[in-house]
């Protein structure tokens, strides 16, 4: 059942349109995260439907309901922001009670809710504590509370774990994951993050420049982006304009690159994924005869983790990206072959006037979630 419908909605800053005819869709219990770069719209999304600011055109319906004239307080949601936003004069059970003080919820009633909630944050217990003394994880937790404490039909959180840092960032999506699903909460969230989207989310959103761009499963958005400009925010760089031959490869200025079977001739638009860049014997990429390979040098190498980053300065061609595990991965001036897989090299639209005009390859940022 669909909670929460938003049809054709635009809202400008003066003569600056910041939403322009969005549509979307959350349904009861799904988790939907909206991510773009600065000025793409996706906190005015979250404002407008909040009632914090006023649409230009356009419905929204929450439960069926049209919310135009319906104000924020009135519309049963829960906010949560970057800055959290608690009160400093009262502790961590004030704090989270707010909501059913002035919903006129009974003591007795309030003194339960905030405890459940407290247990479920993982804070059992710290009703009297004051939230100056708390960590910034713990505030998090509290606000966190504080926003689920009216039961509301729907949670709204703004870059809810921006100002924490990388390892509790990452240790907190997967409970509130967790905590979503157990409580069975639908929730819109805004976040610059990707990690943090593609591992809270079960529906990815992308916008750009007050429009959506993608929406689908994480799995879906990485693994197919929309266009050059998802890719390029996604921060895939093997970029590369082409033209498809009747052999299964397209003409780049890298050379042959083979495309998916059953691409038509003509041209095209390619991104190959870093780990897609497949690594050769240096005679191999010598010889005339080794079809697909290509001669190149390892400019950098960056460590990420399970895996290195590697920018490669090819003998024909901007340079390329290409991710492997450690134990495999050449050394800086390295002279190596290269080769392309062709399950990692993705078909995307070719531009039009609506492409930001940015050249096709531009390497350099390490990619975002593997």
């Amino acid at each position: 059942m669909t909670l929460l419908e938003v049809e054709r909605l635009a809202v400008s800053y003066g003569p600056r349109p910041a939403l322009s005819g969005v549509d979307l869709s959350v349904a009861e219990g799904e988790t939907v995260c909206v991510l773009g770069p600065s000025g793409g719209g996706k906190s005015t999304l979250l404002r407008a439907v909040a009632g914090l600011a006023e649409p230009d055109a356009g419905t929204i319906r929450l439960a069926g309901r049209d919310q135009a004239g319906v104000p924020a307080h009135r519309r049963g949601l829960g906010l949560m922001f970057q800055d959290h936003q608690l009160f400093p004069q009262r502790d961590v059970g004030g704090n989270v009670a707010f909501g059913l003080r002035m919903r006129r919820v009974g003591r007795a009633e309030r003194r339960r809710r905030v405890a459940e909630l407290l247990e479920l944050v993982g804070l059992p217990g710290a009703e009297r504590r004051r939230v100056s003394a708390l960590s910034g994880g713990e505030q998090q937790r509290v606000a966190l509370a504080r926003a689920l404490a009216p039961s509301p039909r729907l949670l709204m959180l703004d870059e809810p774990l921006g100002r924490l840092d990388r390892d509790l960032r990452e240790r907190l999506v997967v409970e509130l994951r967790q905590l979503f699903r157990r409580l069975g909460t639908t929730v819109l969230a805004v976040t610059h993050d990707q990690g943090e989207a593609f591992a809270l989310a079960d529906r990815v959103v992308v916008m750009r420049e007050g429009r959506i761009a993608q929406a689908g499963s994480p799995a879906e958005v990485w693994g197919r982006p929309a266009d050059a400009f998802v890719a390029r925010f996604l921060g895939f760089r093997n970029l590369a304009a082409g033209r498809v031959g009747t052999g299964g490869t397209a003409d780049t200025d890298w050379g042959p690159v083979p495309v998916p079977e059953g691409t038509p001739p003509g041209p095209c638009r390619l991104l190959i994924r870093p780990s897609g860049v497949r690594f050769l014997p240096p005679d191999a990429a010598a010889s005339p005869g080794s079809p697909g390979a290509l001669p190149a040098t390892v400019r950098a190498r960056t460590f990420r983790g399970d895996h290195v980053l590697l920018l490669l300065a090819p003998a024909s061609g901007p340079p390329l990206e290409a991710a492997c595990p450690l134990r495999a991965a050449p050394a800086e001036g390295e002279r190596v072959g290269l080769a392309f897989d062709p399950s990692e090299v993705v078909l995307l639209p070719l531009p039009d006037a609506a492409d930001s005009g940015e050249p096709d390859v531009a390497p350099g940022k390490a990619p975002g979630p593997a």
